[in-house]
């Protein structure tokens, strides 16, 4: 269920202080009820590697369509990511989350883990539109338990970046995130203990 944006930009997280420049594109409830200490539990399964592609026939094909543009307009060429356009967001960590766990590594989507805690993990994902952080915070839920929180935040590349943004906003919220929230309920609620 996408939530404000306040429900983000108000907790104390220290992405924050990490990342000021970044804007707050979506946040988003996720279906994750939990304990206390599950957040690591929910970054592993976002680096998990296995099982067929959850996403529908039409966001398959839109993902495809992304993939082809990418490669026609050399959006994703080599040179376009962190540590090359970009630097990486490790640069800008305190000592303590420098010297701590990043988190899992992604072996199925084009994002890096940063920084992992026992309430937040951040990845980050960099090509010539736009450089975008994953923010999974673990809150208190409405039921005495825990569950995710994901908030996207994005640096868009000028005013490529920011038409880029514009143009795939209906593709985000009609096709893309309702397919994932409904890929990550099912399997938590399938290899999760509550």
């Amino acid at each position: 269920m996408r939530i404000p944006k306040t429900a983000h930009t108000s907790r104390p997280w220290r992405i924050h202080q990490i990342a000021p420049d970044f804007r707050v594109e979506d946040v988003w409830a996720l279906p994750t009820p939990g304990g206390p200490d599950d957040l690591p539990l929910l970054a592993e399964w976002f680096a998990k590697d296995d099982g067929p592609n959850p996403f529908s026939g039409v966001a398959r094909a839109l993902f495809a369509v992304r993939r082809h543009l990418g490669k026609l307009f050399g959006w994703d060429e080599a040179g376009s990511g962190v540590g090359a356009r970009v630097p990486t967001l490790r640069t800008r960590l305190p000592e303590d989350l420098r010297e701590g766990p990043c988190g899992p590594a992604l072996p199925s989507v084009p994002f890096t883990s940063v920084y992992l805690t026992g309430t937040e993990w951040t990845a980050e994902s960099a090509n010539k539109t736009v450089h975008t952080l994953m923010h999974i915070g673990w809150v208190p839920d409405d039921a005495g338990g825990y569950r995710g929180q994901m908030a996207v935040l994005v640096k868009p590349n000028g005013l490529l970046g920011s038409i880029y943004m514009a143009a795939i906003v209906p593709f985000r919220y009609l096709i893309v995130y309702p397919a994932l929230m409904r890929m990550i309920g099912r399997d938590w609620r399938l290899g999760t203990p509550t």
